[in-house]
């Protein structure tokens, strides 16, 4: 099992937009192509206008099959056509849960 932190900064000037049509229309498409997702955060202290999501998958390979099926839909391309202009920074990280993590 691999868990992806996805980890994006927005144009302060376009947060609230990106929340709104993230939540009506990003995490749908996601759900239904990335499968678990296990939350969604934004951060209230630190660098602000920030999100994080947290992803599982059961391997690297089923991870790369499913994030190359959702950028192959157009209703995911519309999406990321309207929200990546908004982007600041864009961080991705894999992480494996440790042998005596209670997420496994």
């Amino acid at each position: 099992m691999i868990v992806e932190e996805r980890n994006y900064t927005f144009q302060p000037a376009h947060f609230r937009r990106f929340l709104a049509l993230f939540e009506t229309e990003g995490i749908p498409l996601m759900k239904e192509h990335l499968g678990q997702l296990i939350g969604v955060f934004s951060a209230e202290t630190g660098e602000l206008n920030t999100v994080m999501q947290l992803w599982v998958y059961p391997d690297l390979a089923e991870r790369e099959r499913r994030r190359a099926a959702m950028w192959a839909d157009p209703r995911w391309l519309a999406y990321a056509d309207q929200v990546l202009p908004w982007i600041v920074r864009m961080e991705t990280r894999l992480l494996k849960p440790a042998s005596f993590s209670p997420l496994r």
